[in-house]
């Protein structure tokens, strides 16, 4: 979904779309991924629509899609 922005996710290469996510805090983003999200552009599935991943692979997702945006 973050790679093409499916559902109005905000893309990895798109840093203007996630600075304002970022500034909340790695575990506002956490919980976003982990129990959900509907935002005002899109909507964020609990663990991506894949609940038999554990919140330890989802943690695991964030840091790597962090680490992929711009500086």
């Amino acid at each position: 979904c973050h790679g093409n922005g499916v559902g109005g996710a905000p893309m990895l290469n798109d840093a203007s779309v996630w600075e304002a996510r970022i500034a909340q805090g790695q575990q506002t983003l956490y919980d976003h991924a982990i129990n959900g999200y509907q935002g005002q552009v899109g909507y964020m599935p609990a663990k991506g629509g894949r609940m038999d991943l554990a919140d330890e692979e989802v943690i695991a997702a964030i840091d790597y899609m962090l680490e992929q945006v711009p500086n």
